[in-house]
């Protein structure tokens, strides 16, 4: 982020000195950070844009602009090859999804609908939550359901199976920008499914979105995760439909989207005015023996005055038991349901 601040020629001179390997590793964040949307100001986002450009595969791999200025200045031509070969075996080894994230929302979905849903499941769950949403409000909406009920598995694939997978998808999306170019893949790389995800008939859209349901919690609690971090209309789709096949596990999953837990993972304004909808004394009494980062984010978002009527209170709940700690969290936990409902809630997932 502070190379990403500065001048090539400031960057250089604070870079003399470094180790070679150093500035590979520093030349991969920068692609990570512009991956990930990470924006200090206009200079920063356009180095960052320029330096992830010269990596996209379909153009070859060409350090240019600031990027190959500094290595440059700072280990000379003759290494500065050796690093090109090494930041690109390096990105796609952490992270064979960077191209395909950088790729248009609409371009990605067109290629996911003619895929097994599970490979769309892979390949959505290495997005960002907003690239994520953003592509699933283009995939028809049938599609949704299979896609989302698969992603809460994905954790468990291993790093393999996910770079075959992007490897595929990656070239589909390279033959939609240059269609005279054939990137069909050999057979035992096919990952599409009997007829496409866009052949799913009712029935077996009714029959997913029923396996849902029957999850146990563990398993509606990952789904909902996944529910909460898309868009209101994408999210409040898919919990319908899974509420009319079983009212009582949408419910579940309505209420797993936000529990005691998560408050950590609230963006600050969000919490700020979650804060301002509760009681200082059932505060108090819910933050008895909880966890102390959840305590440390709650009195980082309140103001001076409620940080002094929260300490005064917490000398008076001692009495309390923990039925009487539970209820308030609950009643906590309650008025951020009733803001995730609304879309007034926003997170910053690990």
């Amino acid at each position: 982020m502070l190379l990403m601040s500065l001048d090539s020629a400031t960057a250089a001179e604070l870079l003399k000195g470094v180790d070679a390997k150093v500035v590979q590793e520093l030349a991969v964040e920068l692609a990570h950070l512009d991956a990930d949307g990470f924006s200090r100001s206009r200079q920063s986002l356009k180095l960052a844009r320029q330096f992830c450009n010269s990596l996209q595969t379909n153009r070859g791999f060409h350090l240019n602009g600031f990027l190959k200025e500094v290595l440059k200045i700072t280990v000379g031509d003759k290494k500065t090859e050796h690093i090109q070969a090494g930041i690109q075996e390096l990105l796609y080894k952490d992270d064979p999804f960077i191209s395909i994230r950088s790729a248009e929302s609409q371009r990605i979905a067109s290629v996911l609908e003619s895929e097994h849903p599970q490979t769309a499941a892979v390949v959505l769950s290495g997005l960002p939550t907003e690239k994520n949403s953003e592509v699933l409000s283009f995939l028809d909406w049938s599609i949704r359901v299979s896609v989302v009920n698969r992603m809460s598995g994905c954790g468990a694939m291993s790093g393999e199976a996910k770079r075959r997978i992007a490897e595929v998808v990656c070239r589909r999306l390279e033959a939609i920008a240059t269609p005279v170019r054939s990137c069909e893949s050999n057979p035992q790389d096919t990952l599409r499914w009997n007829g496409g995800a866009g052949g799913l008939s009712p029935t077996l859209v009714a029959a997913k979105a029923k396996a849902a349901a029957g999850q146990s919690e563990p398993s509606l609690r990952k789904l909902a995760v996944i529910l909460r971090n898309m868009g209101k209309e994408i999210r409040d789709g898919l919990l319908g439909f899974i509420q009319r096949k079983d009212r009582r596990a949408g419910e579940m999953a309505a209420d797993l989207m936000i529990v005691w837990k998560d408050i950590p993972q609230l963006a600050d304004r969000s919490l700020q005015r979650a804060l301002r909808r509760i009681d200082v004394k059932k505060l108090a009494l819910a933050l008895v023996k909880a966890d102390n980062k959840l305590v440390q984010k709650i009195k980082y978002n309140i103001s001076e005055p409620m940080a002094v009527v929260l300490n005064e209170q917490a000398l008076l709940v001692s009495a309390y038991g923990k039925e009487d700690i539970e209820q308030a969290r609950a009643e906590i936990v309650q008025v951020l349901r009733e803001m995730n409902e609304k879309g007034e809630l926003a997170f910053i997932e690990e």
